[in-house]
């Protein structure tokens, strides 16, 4: 894995696609082909998956349309790789992808080459913008992947009774250390500009640029740590109805949640299972808690005394502020304690945090035309969204008005905590 990922626009789209393929198939290396076939929950998808339907995507909406004479690699990968474009082919149930022993890794290997070599023959034919502009959308579509690839891979690791890691073990947070204080930063009310500014990618999801107005807010200087959540544990939190929502509750008692997804309570206290294996938590409580529901997020919010902010007022405080944080180009890939500077807010990186905001559709969205149109919009309906990025979020990714979304009982991802008043 490289130090650093490039960022357009200073490095130009074919260099950057060739990087991000190659950061792809950086990420499997610890894996084995066994690795690669694991689906071990609903939300997650197979390492090998993830390697095909990436160039699945490359060739469905660049090649095809924009390269004459373009030959398909094989005339079922169209629809065995396939996720959920519904007016672009068939797909089978995504709980079936941990069949496909077949194709095999090396032939998926292959495909991927087969679609490297006609996008960058793509590349040096002078395409149309439109061409360009997919292939910049295949690119921040694969970013996407490679985030998902190691939140997959941590859950299979997870369900695997050998806890095995996907990384050797790095030096954690000193036993005792105690978070930064949490103070709250405050932030104007008044008029402010929602959506992304100046040249550069985003999603549709992130238009139009439009006007809201907030109240005076204030935000929490970091996020939510795993000492600071032990004591919502501590306190009952899993055992207080009063302080959940009614479908939270719900999934707290369908589910059986005592904890947050990969902690554990062994005979010496509780334990955090990461990329790098098993961390006893008290080697890591300033680290900021992960892999919670928005339900957690919401009730821990109102155990605390407080709220989380939406995500007009996340958006408005990061506004302006330098994409930095533990993020994947780091490589620690676990959520790290927030740095004690009064510059320093973990607004980018370590988790994606939890709003109060439903995932809906800006005033005046319009999503892409086409099947691409399905890639975003259909969604808006039961998720909410969370904001900032994670520890395996590549920095080129990520920006001020990115929306990631995801329904309020998933775990499985670096989600975490900030509060709000």
């Amino acid at each position: 894995m490289s130090a650093v990922t490039p960022r357009t626009p200073q490095f130009p789209l074919a260099a950057r696609f060739a990087h991000t393929r190659q950061q792809t198939l950086a990420l499997c290396k610890p894996l084995t082909p066994e690795d690669m076939m694991v689906q071990s929950c609903p939300e997650a998808s197979p390492a090998k998956w993830h390697l095909a339907h990436t160039a699945w995507f490359f060739e469905s909406f660049v090649l095809r349309p924009f390269l004459p004479g373009y030959p398909l690699f094989h005339p079922d990968f169209p629809r065995l790789f396939n996720s959920y474009y519904r007016s672009f082919d068939a797909f089978p149930h995504k709980r079936l992808r941990a069949s496909f022993s077949r194709p095999g890794l090396d032939e998926v290997l292959r495909y991927r080459a087969h679609v490297d070599e006609a996008v960058e023959r793509l590349l040096r034919s002078d395409p149309a913008p439109e061409a360009l502009a997919s292939i910049e959308l295949g690119v921040n579509h694969e970013e996407q992947h490679q985030e998902l690839l190691l939140t997959d891979i941590l859950n299979a690791f997870f369900a695997n009774p050998l806890r095995p890691a996907y990384l050797s073990a790095a030096n954690g947070a000193a036993p005792g250390a105690e978070p930064a204080p949490l103070r709250f930063i405050p932030y104007p009310g008044g008029l402010h500009e929602i959506g992304p500014t100046g040249p550069g990618f985003c999603f549709d999801n992130e238009l139009p640029r439009h006007k809201v107005w907030l109240e005076p807010y204030a935000l929490a200087s970091r996020l939510v740590t795993n000492s600071e959540f032990a004591q919502f544990i501590a306190d009952g939190g899993y055992q207080r109805p009063e302080l959940w929502l009614s479908a939270g509750w719900d999934a707290v008692e369908q589910n059986g949640w005592r904890a947050p997804l990969y902690w554990a309570d062994e005979d010496a206290g509780w334990t955090l299972f990461t990329l790098r294996g098993t961390v006893p938590l008290k080697l890591a409580p300033a680290a900021p808690v992960s892999h919670i529901s928005y339900f957690e997020a919401d009730a821990y919010a109102r155990w605390a005394g407080h709220r989380l902010a939406t995500e007009l007022e996340w958006e408005a405080a990061a506004h302006g502020q330098p994409v930095t944080g533990n993020l994947l180009n780091d490589a620690c890939m676990a959520p790290q304690p927030a740095r004690n500077q009064p510059s320093a807010q973990q607004l980018f990186g370590d988790c994606w945090q939890w709003t109060a905001s439903a995932y809906l559709a800006y005033p005046g969205f319009k999503p892409l035309p086409g099947s691409l149109g399905e890639y975003n919009g259909k969604f808006m309906s039961g998720q909410m969204v969370l904001r900032g990025g994670s520890c395996v979020t590549p920095a080129a990714h990520i920006r001020a008005s990115y929306r990631n979304f995801f329904a309020p009982e998933t775990r499985w991802q670096f989600s975490g905590i900030r509060l709000a008043r």
